[in-house]
């Protein structure tokens, strides 16, 4: 049977938050492996600039182009099943909710996500996107191959036994060595979770961090600005039978999280001196309740509030005093702020241009609801997580140089060599991508400083 052609117009596109936008001269769909190596080899020939887009959830003009857009929503699914090794092969579109359907399918789950599901598992993995748990490192940790198509449409197979350097440095790769035509994942039985969710006094959740971590499967907890309250989640493995719906979660997550929180947001936006008592009314409506459901489910939650989000990866050893001064500087600073900061764990991990590279880690994050101010407020926060060696979410906003990151990443300087070598002519590199591997580019037009709403996030 031939492959369906590809779509092939120019339009607008834009980010999920729409702070991202650009014009591509051409979108394209491939429909086959085949299809997508013949496109890149001829793109590769012709000296044109590629970027890939899957979900479109990243905050950063990572695929932002105004030349080919290549999407890989004509490429989901699972592929293959290996049941003696527990792995499954993928293709590099499959958005991870769908994923999360297939795998149960087949009575397997990944053994951990993050808290959205609409990116695609290529996306996921590129950007070093993850979960909470200390026993659990990102999702990049769960990939034992893959399949990428190079500059030239050649097709690579790469794994831990197979060409490693090159595996290491894909497993995170912000698209700038190929596309990821294929990702194989390492799976687990599936699972069932008991989630449980309560207001808590953020100085309890300090007090009990270690413990709260240690004895849970996944734990996070999201602090009110100007309140003593936090939202804490607990998330772990249970016998029980999972529940077919449950009235009041889904009317707290649709109506609750979402729309009464969109409405609070739009009061905010039009009248900022609102956020204190919103955050106050916030902290004050978090209410107690019980979930159990296969784990796909559960980790990810809802978010139809559009907000631009900065999340560095610290230390673990630093979590607490960076916490401390995150507190201390929006209350000196009044920011007006009433979205929430995110609290999040992760295991060390041997992945080259992972945030938690080599060190046990913990993410803070920060949001402000779209339409608000937010740059005076991410700068002084940024320069917190500068103190304490902390490394950006790369789908996250933040300034960081190429020098700095240098510094921040020991194999930094080995991933520039990989891609210079898989790419020399830089056909998967954009003007953000560029000024941030410092390639030269003599029309680049990308600053450190936070991106202006129309063109960058």
């Amino acid at each position: 049977m031939c492959a369906k052609p590809s779509r092939r117009f120019a339009r607008n596109w834009q980010n999920w938050s729409g702070s991202v936008q650009s014009t591509p001269r051409e979108i394209v769909t491939p429909r086959s492996l085949d299809e997508l190596a013949q496109r890149i080899g001829a793109y590769g020939r012709d000296s044109r600039r590629v970027r890939v887009v899957g979900g479109g959830h990243s905050f950063t003009p990572l695929v932002q182009t105004n030349d080919v857009l290549l999407s890989l929503d004509g490429l989901q699914g699972i592929q293959e099943v290996n049941g003696q090794r527990g792995t499954v092969k993928v293709w590099g579109g499959t958005r991870l909710k769908r994923l999360g359907n297939d795998l149960l399918a087949l009575g397997r789950a990944q053994e951990n996500l993050g808290d959205i599901d609409v990116q695609s598992i290529a996306g996921a993995i590129s950007t070093g996107t993850h979960g909470t748990g200390v026993r659990f490192g990102n999702i990049a940790t769960q990939v034992v191959g893959l399949t990428l198509v190079t500059a030239t449409g050649d097709i690579a197979e790469c794994s831990s036994d197979q060409h490693p350097d090159l595996f290491k440095a894909a497993q995170v790769s912000l698209g700038a060595l190929g596309v990821i035509a294929s990702v194989t994942l390492r799976t687990v039985p599936a699972k069932r979770l008991r989630f449980q969710v309560r207001r808590e006094r953020v100085d309890s959740c300090l007090a009990n961090l270690e413990r709260y971590k240690q004895e849970n499967d996944h734990f996070e907890f999201f602090w009110l600005p100007y309140t003593p309250w936090a939202q804490a989640k607990f998330l772990n493995e249970t016998d029980a039978p999972a529940k077919d719906g449950n009235l009041w979660g889904t009317f707290n997550k649709i109506v609750l999280e979402n729309g009464v929180y969109w409405v609070l947001s739009e009061a905010c936006r039009l009248a900022p001196p609102l956020t204190q008592t919103v955050s106050k009314i916030s902290a004050q409506a978090i209410s107690s309740s019980t979930e159990t459901d296969y784990s796909h489910r559960l980790y990810a939650t809802p978010r139809m509030v559009r907000f631009r989000e900065m999340e560095y990866n610290i230390p673990a050893e630093h979590f607490t005093t960076v916490l401390a001064e995150i507190r201390e500087c929006i209350q000196q600073r009044q920011f007006k702020v009433h979205f929430p900061i995110e609290c999040r764990f992760a295991h060390a991990d041997d992945i080259w241009l992972s945030p938690a590279y080599q060190r046990p880690s913990s993410y803070i994050a920060v949001h402000m609801y779209r339409g608000m101010a937010y740059e005076d407020y991410f700068a002084a926060i940024e320069a917190i997580f500068r103190r304490y060696q902390g490394r950006p979410h790369w789908g996250k906003m933040h300034t960081r140089t190429a020098d700095e990151l240098a510094a921040l990443y020991p194999r930094w300087d080995d991933f520039c060599q990989v891609r210079a070598t898989l790419d020399p002519q830089g056909i998967f590199l954009n003007d953000y991508l560029r000024h941030l591997f410092a390639v030269d580019a003599p029309h680049a037009q990308h600053s450190a400083a936070f991106p202006s709403p129309h063109n960058a996030s």
